[in-house]
């Protein structure tokens, strides 16, 4: 099976029942679970995550889970030569308003031969090396 990158865009809707694709996102959430999809992040895409939870103690704690404890989702720590590699990206992409962690996203995913993303961010269409899965 092939791995699936999970994004801040995807956990977010995911666990955040007031988002509008709340519903998308448990729904492919269930459809992962049911290939046993690898699921693969860096500890950057956790950080976004955990930043957008953190006046929840609830939420942040589950997340923190999420990440860290089930072992659901390989963690990554993207190195110095990824995040380089990442500058680059933006450098060259004055057009696009990616961010940081979308482009050491971009490497990672290529480093690690991982091609499918779940997403709700159009960052990764607009990269355009992936199948975005949402």
């Amino acid at each position: 099976m092939n791995a699936v990158f999970i994004d801040s865009s995807f956990w977010i809707t995911l666990r955040d029942r007031t988002e509008t694709q709340h519903s998308r996102a448990r729904h492919l959430g269930g459809e992962l679970a049911s290939q046993r999809a690898p699921l693969v992040s860096t500890t950057f895409v956790f950080a976004e995550i955990y930043a957008y939870f953190c006046r929840s103690r609830r939420l942040r704690e589950q997340v923190i889970s999420d990440f860290w404890e089930r072992g659901v989702i390989r963690l990554i720590d993207p190195i110095h030569s990824e995040q380089q590699a990442a500058l680059e990206i933006l450098r060259q992409c004055v057009d696009k308003d990616y961010s940081f962690c979308d482009a050491v996203s971009f490497v990672v995913m290529k480093n690690q031969e991982v091609f499918r993303v779940a997403s709700f961010d159009d960052h990764f269409r607009q990269f355009g090396e992936f199948e975005v899965i949402s």
